[in-house]
């Protein structure tokens, strides 16, 4: 995987499924109708989207119009929160999280982008993952973290 660019916000979750995802001959990294897509199979455009789909949905719409365009959609169906300490940077608990991701979580983010299958040119694939969230303790966070702040997403090591 020589080839791949990797743009400094990317997720080490968004890497890593990128490069699980890449076969021998895939592109990463290229600029598509002034948009740069994650992946290019032959004629296919591979999009690899974490976040919800109201983010990734101007960039759609242009594509479609010219385009194949696979969306491949993560689902933590069981996620680690790892807890990471500010001021040392070490991390200091894990424990694994009571949400639990469905294949029905799909459909919360499916009602953002209803028009763009009407192109015809729309395929979504779900992976069904484990996943880690390291967590900091810097204060900035959401009060439902009682003020941790997400730092990165990952695939947990084996």
């Amino acid at each position: 995987m020589d080839s791949a660019i990797s743009s400094g916000r990317e997720s080490s979750l968004h890497s890593a499924i990128k490069k699980w995802y890449f076969l021998e001959g895939d592109k990463l990294e290229v600029k598509a109708d002034d948009f740069v897509v994650d992946m290019v199979r032959g004629d296919l455009l591979i999009e690899i989207q974490i976040a919800n789909f109201s983010a990734i949905k101007p960039k759609l719409l242009r594509l479609l119009n010219e385009h194949k365009v696979r969306l491949v959609y993560p689902i933590p169906k069981e996620k680690w929160i790892i807890h990471k300490s500010k001021a040392t940077g070490e991390a200091f608990g894990r424990r694994k999280s009571p949400k639990k991701g469905r294949l029905s979580d799909l459909f919360n983010e499916l009602i953002r982008i209803p028009n763009l299958f009407s192109k015809g040119n729309l395929s979504v694939e779900v992976l069904m993952i484990e996943a880690e969230e390291i967590w900091c303790n810097d204060g900035r966070g959401s009060w439902r973290r009682k003020g941790a702040s997400i730092e990165d997403r990952k695939l947990p090591r084996f």
